[in-house]
């Protein structure tokens, strides 16, 4: 087994064992097992100052107590013939009791992600599955060290770098729960299903989510899967071969490709046909995907976020949803409230965005009266996050003063009437397909057979209504 371990490592190319620009400090390795201890000791020899190793877990807490440590990588199991996890989350304990803040990274040889998560729950940082990748095993070590330092030395980490269209938690205690079980689980791989109403900004947790996990450098790639038609689902998504079809002029690889050892992210899953889940399951389970046209299975990599404004265990129950594809993109649940839900973060919101659109449109800085503020406040923004993005960019575009005053909000309330009176064909039609989807209990092909549309033309124009 050692020596196994050691060719392993040995025979690595220069890209596999890449260099950071500094080492990341002190990491303890607690492992029965000599030939890992081995083999890891090479491996991270490029990338931290001090690599400490220990067979058996007795002698931890002394260990904590001598050094200081950046990273702990513990091992699940410690007894011959028990494979339970249980040791693991024993000495994960009592390392958090000593030194609450150190971070942890559990290693096992058993794919259990119910394990993997109940130990994140239990203060572990990340979980690491045997036989490893080495890149990623470097990666989510060394990035733990990473935001450890940075906690010891009073920095931010460096998540959401996207300025003014990083996500903004706010201050109600409803995202700030969010915001602590993000941060708890982003460090993973765990496939994981946002929901939420339109307009709170399920890509943009996405995002974050993202930047926060070892998979930061590489991309994450976005699919809107309502607007992806079916006859092209597998190209778009697993990728085709030139002479597959009469457009394929050359080989194309699909977002599973693209999205190899970073995230893909599947915008609107709710609205991908029945049939079309079962393809999408079969490569989630496999691992690769055949592009159109071959034969060739092609490994992927990829940690998966989903998110749909749906409800997906009712359509599990009528029967339009895969049971066993929503346990494998459930993992972890994140549910976004809805604006109205946290009333405190209307006003920093838009005046983020004001500072925004006055710099788009080249405007000098304006400031919201204390009436646009009441008004603001009281308004329900069933549009969410969108909505009051828009309403403010339209206030700050007709502005001409450096106020922006109520009557620049002309905001329209859905409970102001009980059938509020039609004046567009937009509005009608969004009128249409509502009455459709309550009537038809959300059943598409039976709304859109009702509308006298096809299934298509129903995603595309509940996407660009927001339904």
């Amino acid at each position: 087994m050692e020596i196994v371990l050691t060719r392993k490592v040995l025979s690595l190319s220069s890209e596999t064992l890449y260099t950071m620009a500094k080492k990341s400090g002190k990491i303890l390795i607690v492992d029965d097992n000599r030939g890992v201890l081995t083999a890891l000791q090479l491996l991270l020899k490029p990338h931290f100052e001090v690599i400490n190793v220990l067979s058996s877990p007795i002698t931890l807490p002394t260990v904590l107590r001598e050094e200081t440590w950046q990273v702990v990588l513990l091992d699940m199991n410690f007894t011959s013939g028990i494979n339970s996890g249980n040791e693991g989350l024993y000495w994960l304990h009592e390392i958090k009791k000593s030194c609450p803040q150190l971070p942890v990274v559990l290693f096992t040889a058993y794919a259990d992600i119910d394990l993997a998560v109940r130990g994140i729950k239990e203060g572990a940082t990340d979980f690491i599955v045997k036989p490893w990748d080495n890149r990623k095993l470097v990666e989510t070590l060394t990035d733990a060290a990473e935001q450890a330092y940075k906690s010891a030395s009073g920095r931010k980490p460096e998540a959401g770098k996207a300025g003014s269209n990083a996500m903004y938690w706010g201050e109600s205690p409803a995202m700030q729960q969010l915001r602590t079980l993000v941060e708890k689980v982003a460090t993973t791989d765990a496939n994981i299903l946002i929901t939420g109403e339109n307009g709170t900004g399920k890509e943009m947790l996405a995002r974050e989510i993202h930047a926060l996990s070892a998979r930061h450098r590489q991309e994450m790639v976005s699919v809107d899967m309502g607007a992806v038609t079916e006859s092209l689902f597998e190209s778009e998504l697993f990728g085709h071969m030139k002479g597959s079809f009469t457009d394929a002029h050359a080989d194309r690889p699909g977002k599973f490709e693209a999205a190899n050892r970073g995230t893909l992210f599947l915008d609107e899953i709710g609205n991908l046909p029945y049939h079309l889940q079962a393809k999408l399951l079969t490569v989630l389970q496999r691992r690769s995907v055949v592009r159109v046209g071959s034969n060739t299975p092609i490994p992927v990599d990829i940690r998966l976020i989903c998110a749909t404004n749906r409800n997906l265990q009712e359509m599990v129950e009528r029967s339009e949803f895969r049971e066993d594809l929503l346990y494998r993109i459930n993992t972890i649940h994140l549910e976004i409230p809805s604006l109205r839900q946290r009333p405190e973060d209307i006003l920093p919101l838009a005046e983020r965005f004001i500072a925004r659109f006055c710099k788009q449109y080249d405007k000098p800085p304006v400031q919201l009266t204390e009436n646009a503020k009441e008004r603001l406040k009281l308004h329900p923004w069933y549009g969410n996050i969108r909505e009051l993005e828009h309403a403010i960019e339209k206030a700050v575009i007709i502005c001409d003063g450096n106020l922006l005053q109520a009557e620049l909000f002309q905001l329209t309330r859905r409970t102001e009437a009980t059938e509020p009176q039609v004046s567009t064909l937009e509005e009608m039609e969004v009128k249409m397909i509502k009455k459709a989807l309550d009537t038809c209990g959300g059943n598409l092909s039976a709304v859109a057979s009702q509308l006298g549309i096809t299934r298509q033309t129903l995603y595309n124009k509940m996407k660009k209504f927001g339904l």
